[in-house]
């Protein structure tokens, strides 16, 4: 019954995650806004909402594991699983321009999550001080996108371009939201309540739990989007996806989840995961400086690399 309400939970999460966005990239195009805006904001907050209700719940059920492991969980996943499934469909390549800002926005999250790690407690001002940091690159972001529009601005819009579902009227665009929105919610209840209850029936800690089955659950929204780009060849979207997924997840789902409720950091995360998170950003990196593209088997290594960490986790 609990693999049930598990596998359950992860379809109406991966639906309603595809779902949400849509509806909402196709409620800002009626509504007039740039694609550059949509897909700086809207995209990004979308496809980390999975990873937002479903930290949400667990920090309010007292289960700091899942709530801190599936934040950082999700972006190991992100880069090893899931960009390396896509290089396997088609070699990355992105323009340098394209990751300049948008890679040290990558790297000041996720040393700013290696901090909050570090200190032990998700607290309020640490809260905060994330989504300010959030605030300010979308700010800079767009100013500069509009200033100087570049292969960085042509990637957002191409993002936005990949979910918008052509002459969708604002009612439908609405109710596709909602359906998105209420699928995610019940979808990150039931994964939550069933990863709980498999981490006692098995004796599994509830952080590895976080780190595995309720990471790569939430991050299934980003595994259609960047399928979908690959296929598309939309290699800029691909990578895209996965870096502004990334900055939203630390910036934008540990600040609210911190603000919302307050939770202390599982040790085992600051003895060993941030540290496995700092270095699968740190080799994404090194791999794109070489050729500016992720090639086919550099994502057969983030793919191997994922399985090792999996298997680490749960022996």
């Amino acid at each position: 019954m609990t693999i049930l309400l598990i596998i359950v939970g992860l379809v109406l999460l991966a639906v309603g995650g595809d779902v949400l966005v849509r509806g909402a990239v196709g409620v800002s195009t009626r509504l007039g806004v740039s694609p550059l805006l949509a897909g700086l904001t809207i995209v990004g907050f979308g496809t980390s909402t999975p990873e937002l209700v479903t930290s949400l719940f667990a920090a309010f059920d007292g289960a700091p594991g899942i709530a801190v492991g599936n934040i950082v969980g999700s972006n190991i996943a992100n880069i090893l699983l899931i960009l390396g499934v896509s290089a396997l469909i088609l070699p990355l390549a992105i323009d340098p321009a394209a990751f300049r800002r948008d890679g040290l926005a990558l790297a000041v999250a996720t040393l700013a999550c290696l901090a909050v790690v570090l200190l032990g407690f998700l607290s309020r001002p640490v809260g905060f001080a994330l989504l300010a940091l959030l605030v300010g690159y979308i700010v800079w972001a767009y100013r500069s996108e509009r200033r100087h529009p570049d292969a960085e601005s042509v990637m957002h819009e191409h993002v936005a371009a990949d979910v918008t579902s052509p002459g969708m009227s604002l009612i439908a665009a609405l109710g596709l939201a909602a359906v998105g929105i209420i699928g995610t919610i019940i979808g990150a209840r039931l994964l939550v309540d069933g990863a709980i209850e498999i981490a006692r029936d098995f004796g599994v800690t509830e952080t590895v739990i976080g780190l595995t089955v309720v990471a790569v659950g939430t991050s299934l929204p980003e595994l259609v989007a960047c399928v979908i780009a690959a296929l598309r060849r939309h290699a800029d979207v691909a990578l895209g996806n996965i870096i502004g997924s990334n900055i939203y997840n630390v910036l934008g789902i540990l600040g609210v989840t911190a603000i919302a409720h307050p939770i202390e950091i599982p040790p085992e995360i600051a003895a060993f995961d941030i540290w496995v998170l700092l270095g699968t950003t740190a080799l994404l990196g090194l791999f794109l400086r070489t050729g500016w593209t992720l090639k086919r088997w550099e994502g057969g290594v983030f793919l191997v690399l994922y399985a090792g960490y999996v298997g680490y986790l749960t022996i």
